[in-house]
């Protein structure tokens, strides 16, 4: 794993946004296409900002949808479809397709299948995440299900999550925040070409330093990025102020 640490979040998300950038490039050239995987959230602002200003033939480019909580529409506060489409979709060039996970479908369930079918004839060259503040990696909390095949998943949402969604003002009170979600897998996240992982603000500097300096357990769920070949994981100096000094 590559560990970069900047002092700035506009430096981390630039640096970010560069070798994912650097991924899709390679994978045009080689494959004339490319596909990633999206995450969204408040670790995500400056990548993203970043990636839609790069030189990149988007027509090219298949995205997919990282998590989406169950039961909310495509226009509340907190949708991440929301999200995407209006930090990224609606600030590139037409792409050539972008995959949304429907956290209003009935069939929650169905929906997983719909994403495993679509992404199970693609190789991912990039996905982009963040780590959570209970280390969770996607929607994966802990204890994460390190061995499950499939790409796409329905999980409840653990407290400590819940309440960091609180606590970054997607919503109101504790209560609003729902309690189940779908979201992409641990091993279908690991199967990508590179993970290039963003991490601002001090509170997620335990976070890091358990998935950094801790055993691969899928309790530090993030902590399995130890184990991928190219993985880079950018930290602005708060994140990291929990590291030993290199």
């Amino acid at each position: 794993m590559e560990i970069n640490i900047y002092k700035t979040k506009a430096e981390m998300g630039a640096a970010a946004a560069a070798v994912t950038t650097e991924k899709l490039q390679q994978a045009l050239a080689r494959r004339g296409e490319a596909c990633m995987v999206l995450a969204t959230g408040a670790s995500q602002f400056e990548v993203l900002n970043a990636l839609v200003k790069k030189p990149v033939d988007w027509s090219k480019v298949t995205c997919f949808h990282m998590d989406e909580y169950i039961g909310i529409g495509d226009n509340h506060p907190a949708s991440f479809r929301r999200y995407l489409r209006e930090r990224f979709v609606s600030r590139v060039p037409a792409l050539k397709t972008f995959h949304y996970v429907n956290g209003s479908a009935p069939d929650p369930q169905a929906e997983c299948d719909r994403l495993e079918a679509l992404i199970s004839k693609k190789y991912v060259d990039v996905v982009q995440c963040g780590i959570g503040e209970n280390g969770h990696l996607a929607f994966n909390d802990p204890p994460a299900d390190f061995e499950t095949e499939r790409s796409y998943l329905m999980v409840e949402l653990d407290e400590a999550c819940r309440r960091q969604q609180l606590g970054e003002g997607w919503f109101k009170t504790l209560d609003d925040v729902p309690r189940c979600a779908l979201t992409i897998s641990i091993r279908q996240i690991m199967k990508a070409g590179r993970i290039v992982c963003t991490v601002p603000d001090e509170r997620k500097a335990q976070a890091v330093k358990d998935c950094l300096k801790s055993a691969v357990s899928n309790h530090h769920p993030a902590s399995i990025l130890q184990q991928h070949p190219d993985c880079h994981l950018f930290l602005d100096n708060a994140a990291a102020s929990r590291l030993e000094k290199r």
